[in-house]
C-alpha cells in the first residue's frame, strides 16, 4: 500500500472523525430537560452496575488470550500472576466504564423525553426487559466478534477503492 494511499485514509478518517465530534459539540450545546435528565438517571440506576459489570468481564474474556499470549512471550508468567493481572484488568475495564456511563443520563435525556423514558424504564422492569439487560452485553461482545475480524477486510476494500478512485483522477499511485 503506497504512503499515499495511507495519507488519504487518514485524512478520511480525521475529517470522519472531526464530522462526528462536531456532532457530539452540537447536541451537548442542548442542555436536556431536567424531567428527562431525571427519568434517565432513574434508568442507569436500573441498567447499572449489572450491566457495566458485564460488559467488562466480555471485553475482558474477548482480548484477555491476546494479552495472556503477549505476557507470556516476553516473560515467564504464573498461572497465580495471570489470574491476578486479569482480575486487575477487569477492575480496570469497570471502573473506565463506570465514569463513561456517569454521563449516559445526559445523552438519554436529550434524545428521549421523560414520558419515553418512563416507558423504557417500565419496559426494563418487565421479564423481557430485565432478561434484556442480562444478555444485550453478551450479545454486543457476540456482535464486536465477527466485526473485528473483518475489519482488515474493509479497510483493504477502502484503501483498494481509494486507490482507483485517485487513479481517474489523474493521480499517479
Amino acid at each position: 500500500m503506497s504512503r499515499t494511499i495511507q495519507a488519504v485514509a487518514i485524512v478520511a478518517t480525521l475529517l470522519l472523525a472531526g464530522g462526528a465530534s462536531g456532532v457530539r459539540a452540537q447536541s451537548a450545546q442542548v442542555a436536556p430537560n431536567a424531567e428527562a435528565l431525571q427519568a434517565a438517571q432513574e434508568l442507569m440506576s436500573v441498567l447499572g452496575k449489572d450491566t457495566i459489570r458485564q460488559m467488562a468481564e466480555q471485553i475482558t474474556a474477548q482480548v484477555w488470550p491476546k494479552i495472556t499470549h503477549s505476557l507470556q512471550a516476553k516473560q515467564s508468567v504464573t498461572p497465580d500472576q495471570l489470574n491476578d493481572l486479569r482480575k486487575e484488568y477487569n477492575r480496570i475495564q469497570i471502573e473506565f466504564m463506570t465514569k463513561i456511563m456517569a454521563d449516559a443520563p445526559v445523552i438519554y435525556a436529550r434524545h428521549f423525553t421523560a414520558a419515553e423514558l418512563r416507558e423504557l424504564l417500565a419496559f426494563y422492569r418487565t421479564p423481557v426487559g430485565e432478561k434484556s439487560i442480562r444478555v444485550l452485553p453478551q450479545i454486543t461482545a457476540e456482535t464486536l466478534a465477527l466485526v473485528v475480524p473483518r475489519m482488515q477486510q474493509i479497510q483493504t476494500e477502502v484503501m483498494d477503492s481509494f486507490s482507483k478512485v485517485l487513479r481517474q483522477r489523474g493521480f499517479n499511485i
